[in-house]
């Protein structure tokens, strides 16, 4: 089976020996948007295609950490619908916690990728080997990103990040044929 996809040759090169992916919700995982039920309870939307990327990445072996400024019940019920246990949540200094990770996963900045989508993920997005943002990030966002997915927020970023950090590694076909059962 052939992979469909496909990325400039120097993407793949910048976002080659990924061990850990940093994450933000709110603009990233999510649209942005929020959303309140009448009893003052956080909603959030997702989309399963991320999800399926956060799960792929983690059966290629590179580590999903979540860190996002803000908590809530329908994020961590997802967060734990997808077996993600890196999570940060309602964390106010971000760089802090990707460095603590990093530092338990014995990894440095050289083996993280990142992706957010405003002004407080940008000390995350810069020390990052590799920066992403959706299109609709903020300006300053989008500038420390080295790749701007095509697909929105809350709508296939992520999985777009996960797929291009798998064909990266070299992981991506080997996936794609085991879970359509294709012959290798």
């Amino acid at each position: 089976m052939d992979p469909v996809l496909a990325w400039p040759p120097e993407v793949l090169l910048a976002a080659q020996g990924i061990r850990v992916a940093f994450f933000d919700v709110d603009g990233v995982l999510t649209d942005g948007g929020l959303y309140y039920g009448a009893e003052g309870e956080a909603l959030k939307r997702f989309h399963t295609l991320d999800g399926h990327g956060l799960k792929l990445l983690a059966r290629a072996g590179i580590e999903v950490a979540i860190i996002s400024g803000r908590d809530s019940a329908a994020l961590r019920q997802r967060l734990t619908e997808l077996g993600i246990e890196r999570c940060h949540l309602g964390v106010g200094h971000k760089v802090a916690v990707a460095e603590s990770v990093l530092a338990e996963l014995s990894l440095s900045w050289d083996a993280a990728a990142a992706m957010g989508d405003d002004w407080p993920d940008l000390g995350v997005l810069q020390r990052a080997h590799f920066a992403c943002a959706p299109p609709g990030a903020h300006a300053e966002a989008r500038a420390a990103a080295d790749y701007v997915t095509r697909s929105p927020a809350g709508g296939g970023a992520v999985r777009e990040l996960c797929d291009l950090l798998l064909v990266a590694g070299g992981h991506y076909r080997r996936l794609l044929e085991s879970e359509a059962g294709a012959v290798p």
